[in-house]
Parts: C-alpha cells; structure tokens; sequence
C-alpha cells in the first residue's frame, strides 16, 4: 500500500506541513509542480495540499498544473485535502484552495476524507468550510504556530480510522 503527498508552496509554509505529514505516514513529498497524473493514481491513499492565495485562489503552481488533477482517473480513489491560510488577514476566503481542491477531485469521483472541526477558527467564510466542517486539515501558521502540531497529530489518527490503511499510517501515538 502507497500513500502520496502531493502539494504546491511559495513560501515554504505548505511544504514544510507537507513534510511533516509525509515523515508521519513514511510517504515522500512531491510538488505538483512535478507530479504526472500516473502519481495520483498510483497510491492508495492521495493528499493534496495547497495554502490559498490572493482571495480565494489556488496556489500559482497548483493553478498552472490543474491539468495533471483533472488528467487522472480518480474514480474510487481516497483523497484527504491539508491547507494553509490567514484567517484573519483574509476572513473571506480562509483556506479557499482546498475548497477548490475538493470540488475537483469529487467531481471526479474521489472519496475525501479526513474532515476537521472548525470551532478553534475565527474567519467569516471558507470555500472549504462544508456542512459545518472544513474539508481537510487547516494549518494556520500566521496566527495559530502553537496549535499545528496538535491539529497534525488529530488529523492524521482521524485518516488512521477513517482510511483503512491502518497498516500503512504511523500517527506517531
């Protein structure tokens, strides 16, 4: 069984979540920036990581290479969605791109998993904030660092019992 983590970053805010997350599950980071559609669909379980840019758009990278995502067969695939943002410089559209990310992979036939609480959060509205949860995990960096670790460690024992691969997640507990 395989897991890929595959994520777009600027900064270094996202890839350093994206890292920790693939140390945690003995998976290899890759940016989408080099990532083929065969890299979506060969795993058992796909992570998608994007942090939201500007109002609400996806990362530039993840933007350019919106053609791989759409390119793979995603049918009955597992999908968990990790996202950086500003929930109070950018209330109005905190953690949008994985918002967008779910729309994309579901529409083509993925499974998500992985939903989070939204009640440590303060913003005004999220493209991902669904049915009174986020769609993903929701990593804010600018005004919540103490809380990342915590949100990591509770998110990947939640994809433990929600994926069914609890031969292959190492939640480090």
């Amino acid at each position: 069984m395989s897991i890929k983590v595959v994520f777009g970053s600027d900064l270094g805010t996202t890839r350093a979540i994206a890292t920790r997350i693939a140390t945690a599950l003995n998976a290899m980071p890759l940016e989408i920036t080099k990532a083929q559609a065969k890299d979506l669909e060969s795993c058992d379980l796909l992570l998608l990581g994007s942090p939201t840019y500007g109002i609400g758009e996806l990362q530039c990278d993840w933007e350019e290479r919106l053609d791989t995502l759409y390119r793979a067969d995603l049918t009955g695939k597992t999908v968990a969605l990790f996202g950086t943002g500003d929930q109070v410089g950018f209330a109005d559209s905190f953690a949008d791109a994985i918002g967008v990310l779910y729309d994309i992979v579901t529409e083509k036939g993925a499974q998500v998993i992985g939903f989070t609480d939204a009640f440590d959060y303060e913003f005004a509205e999220s493209r991902a904030f669904r049915d009174g949860q986020f769609v993903g995990l929701v990593i804010d960096q600018d005004n919540q660092p103490d809380m990342t670790e915590q949100r990591i460690a509770q998110w990947l024992k939640s994809l433990h019992s929600e994926s069914g691969l609890e031969d292959v997640l190492q939640t480090g507990s």
